[in-house]
């Protein structure tokens, strides 16, 4: 809960899970992930998929969201903080994936 008891908006927590992202990918893990055009090519197709699923859950009703908790702006039927959520979980996955590997390699040439 936040500010007198209210809870924190759906975009809010989509912004902080975005740089928080950010943050791990460039700065903590440095897999650099945001910075390869191969990146930006697998999300867009991620990004498709993400479209088509959130357009047909929210467009037929099955998810709601409470109209004070997001901005507004909807995309596919669903709210835009669908999109930064989405591109965070895409994200950090595969920071988190390419930083494991690159471990593990190391740590084959160490042994």
């Amino acid at each position: 809960m936040a500010g007198g008891g209210r809870a924190v908006s759906y975009t809010a927590l989509s912004v902080i899970a975005v740089a928080a992202t950010l943050a791990v990918d460039l700065a903590v893990l440095r897999t650099r992930l945001l910075l390869r055009r191969i990146y930006w090519v697998a999300y867009a197709i991620v990004l498709v998929c993400q479209l088509l699923v959130n357009g047909v859950l929210t467009g037929r009703r099955v998810v709601r969201y409470d109209p004070r908790t997001i901005i507004g702006a909807r995309i596919a039927y669903a709210p835009v903080e669908d999109l930064f959520f989405g591109f965070a979980l895409v994200t950090l996955t595969l920071s988190m994936w390419v930083w494991l590997g690159r471990r593990s390699v190391a740590s084959r040439y160490r042994s």
